[in-house]
């Protein structure tokens, strides 16, 4: 079966080419105007928390280059899709998802087309890497020789920089990988609220799932939690719920996308000679205050933010943001949420679960709507990418949580389509425990569909 993967635009050639009919005369209302309902620190966090959170996020939007030289970080490369945090994950602000000219609150183009040549680098931009598209990671389903790969290949090399003299990397070749139906992608995910999610215990994640069970099986509903190979216990961020805690989510990152060593990830990757131009790990705890403006500078004192390394940083502004806040309930949001649960979308897109014990303030014991249940479920063969991360198989997904998904500009796990109703009508596909709940969907009236899409647009 021919890949869905292989080419990616704001409004998906994908589902062109799928020819798939709206179920619905209704429309997507499109992502929300207004200022961003996300982005600042957990509202009840004291003087102490809020200041870490804030220099945290500060940290967030640092732009490396590979000596510091240039851009005020360092350690960017050998490959990279990315040489900010804050470049990727920016809708509709710092610490969100995919930004593109779409955007109500940010209407920018993919940076990652004007990050090809950034600094003189010799880079060309893949053919699926557009103006008007999502941000994307590109994984190879095989290697060359046929075996299994599923890792991320970066995008663009540090090759003809000015800050990089001497490395002659070539960039992976997408060309072929394009033809041969061996290449699916990635968008970056939100990073809003998660601490709550990370304080949420396994118990409550495996009773919540068990608390729809009977429900689930009568729609043909599985759902399993991808797990550590150590310790047995609950994975639950990143799109296959392959990572455990924020920590590692960002040190993977850090390393995967910007090519950055760390603690946590501490070997280069694409290590060749000539392209290889600092000590490891890049990223680190610090011994002296690195900040120019703290009256503590030269010192080896200073606040948890400056003695800490980016990729502890990095995951406490995860750690310590707000949830997406929703727009105010209308009637018709209200309808759209009792249809909502009718048709089954709650089973898997779990409406509230409740956090554990916190050592920060206010975020202990809180029910926060999430709207996913973070275990994984089969999605069938239209949006299986055929990687295996985990436990997790190349047609399941964690289930993606949709709060904050009114303001949000692609969708699925490749943003293969920036439109409400194609997402949804995706779920149905030959082997997705979700199509018993899309005809559900495709039965409501036109009234009740509408009014569906505006109460998802209110998350």
């Amino acid at each position: 079966m021919k890949s869905l993967h292989l080419t990616v635009t704001a409004v998906s050639l994908a589902f062109a080419a799928l020819a798939i009919p709206p179920a619905h005369a209704q429309t997507d209302p499109g992502p929300r105007t207004g200022p961003a309902a996300a982005g600042s620190f957990y509202p009840t966090l004291n003087a102490n928390e809020q200041s870490f959170f804030t220099q945290a996020q500060l940290r967030f939007q640092e732009v490396d280059s590979v000596s510091g030289t240039i851009e005020s970080g360092s350690g960017l490369g050998p490959t990279f899709n990315g040489n900010s945090c804050a470049q990727c994950h920016a809708q509709p602000t710092i610490g969100g998802a995919s930004p593109g000219l779409l955007s109500p609150q940010l209407p920018i183009p993919n940076p990652q087309v004007a990050l090809a040549t950034l600094d003189s680098a010799t880079n060309t931009v893949p053919s699926f890497i557009t103006t008007t598209g999502p941000v994307l990671e590109a994984r190879f389903i095989k290697t060359t020789t046929g075996a299994l790969d599923g890792g991320v290949h970066d995008l663009y090399t540090i090759t003809g920089r000015t800050d990089a003299v001497g490395c002659s990397l070539a960039q992976p070749d997408f060309p072929t990988a394009l033809s041969t139906n061996n290449v699916i992608f990635r968008t970056p995910t939100p990073l809003f609220g998660l601490g709550l999610v990370e304080a949420t215990p396994d118990a409550t994640l495996q009773a919540n799932l068990a608390a729809t069970a009977t429900a689930r099986a009568a729609l043909k509903i599985g759902g399993v939690f991808n797990t550590s190979g150590n310790d047995g216990t609950i994975t639950r961020f990143g799109w296959k719920a392959q990572n455990k805690s924020l920590l590692i989510f960002a040190g993977e990152a850090y390393n995967v996308e910007q090519g950055v060593t760390n603690e946590n990830f501490p070997n280069e990757r694409n290590m060749v000679t000539g392209c290889a131009f600092n000590g490891t790990p890049e990223d680190s705890t610090n011994l002296l205050n690195p900040n120019t403006l703290s009256i503590n500078f030269g010192t080896n004192i200073g606040t948890e933010s400056e003695m800490s390394s980016d990729v502890v940083n990095f995951a406490a502004f995860a750690r310590l943001s707000a949830p997406p806040t929703p727009a105010p309930s209308t009637s018709s949001t209200l309808n759209g949420a009792t249809q909502f649960t009718n048709i089954g979308c709650n089973l898997c897109h779990s409406p509230a679960l409740t956090s554990g014990p916190s050592i920060f303030t206010g975020m202990s014991n809180i029910t926060y709507n999430p709207y996913s249940d973070f275990a994984l479920h089969v999605m069938g063969t239209s949006l299986a990418d055929n990687v295996k991360q985990g436990a997790a198989a190349g047609n399941q997904f964690r289930t993606a949580p949709l709060w904050g998904l009114g303001q949000r500009l692609f969708f699925l796990h490749d943003g293969r389509t920036a439109d409400l109703i194609e997402a949804i009508e995706a779920h149905d596909s030959p082997g997705s425990e979700a199509n018993q709940v899309i005809k559900q969907y495709n039965k409501l009236s036109p009234t009740n569909a509408q009014d569906l899409l505006n109460f998802l647009r209110s998350l």
